[in-house]
């Protein structure tokens, strides 16, 4: 039987309290620095050589369906009742919503060093040592707004220009794709050098701090921001039935420049050699209320 992931603004006290639980009960283990080590050897950008799999390319939302998937079936074996929450951030858009509530996810880091200090995953608590990441310290940081250089969440407005896409993607299938569902919704920008982002790239921008690139796993925001990505996934597949489901169906020909370097439709996905045609769809396993 599909289980089903809640908004996370409809979560009971208990229902928080279980998830956390669930959440640390991975860290203790070391189960949890073994999916943030993942997301980093995954994170390859366009500028990089190889394979991309995980960023800047066609496969981004299947790849994330199951990474997340695999994160929930180690929080169920913790406890079997916990599912993913997901994170509206079109709706949810203040420092003051209880996402970062001192019960569920902690708050903002602090001015002087951007660390959380409350909530279970502040390291004062001795619960959330930073083991993985691509920066110094061993303690979580946000930066909500990032001051310096401020930055909104995306507007409900935002996410609909991606929505009404009716591409699934286009080449050159990277960072510059000029249209299509998948570049609109990851959120790079329109154009080389610009400095404004979009959508799923705004959003780890907003919080900032571990955030920010490949070592984002290490907040536990990441998960309910990439259940919400998956959810607008589910609903543009709904809105545009008559789209092609994947895109590109074919390997790119010799000679192009993304050859060997973005996923088909019939290719298996790494680390796991998934099928990517097994992550097209979702609702045997899962539902969104």
């Amino acid at each position: 039987m599909a289980y089903t992931r809640q908004n996370q603004r409809t979560l009971t006290k208990a229902q928080k309290r279980r998830f956390v639980d669930a959440v640390l009960a991975l860290k203790r283990s070391g189960r949890y620095d073994e999916f943030v080590r993942t997301h980093i050897d995954f994170y390859v950008g366009d500028g990089d050589g190889g394979l991309r799999v995980a960023h800047m390319t066609p496969s981004f939302f299947p790849w994330h369906r199951k990474f997340l998937l695999e994160f929930e079936r180690a929080l169920q074996k913790v406890d079997s009742g916990v599912t993913v929450p997901y994170w509206d951030w079109t709706v949810d858009r203040t420092p003051a919503v209880s996402l970062w509530g001192d019960d569920f996810l902690g708050g903002n880091g602090r001015r002087s060093d951007r660390q959380v200090t409350t909530g279970p995953f502040a390291h004062r608590n001795g619960h959330w040592d930073i083991k993985a990441a691509v920066t110094d310290g061993d303690f979580l940081m946000r930066d909500f707004g990032r001051p310096q250089a401020p930055v909104e969440l995306p507007s409900k407005a935002e996410l609909a220009d991606a929505m009404n896409e009716t591409t699934y993607d286009v080449e050159p299938w990277n960072s510059l794709a000029p249209r299509g569902f998948r570049n609109r919704l990851e959120g790079w920008p329109v154009r080389r050098g610009e400095r404004r982002w979009f959508n799923h790239n705004q959003v780890h921008r907003w919080v900032s701090g571990h955030m920010l690139g490949a070592g984002s796993v290490n907040d536990p925001v990441f998960w309910l921001h990439h259940a919400f990505v998956d959810l607008c996934w589910s609903r543009w597949r709904r809105r545009h039935p008559d789209a092609e489901p994947y895109l590109p169906a074919r390997k790119p020909g010799p000679g192009d420049a993304q050859r060997g370097r973005v996923l088909a439709l019939g290719d298996t996905m790494p680390p796991w050699d998934t099928p990517l045609r097994d992550m097209l769809e979702h609702t045997s396993v899962y539902r969104y209320e």
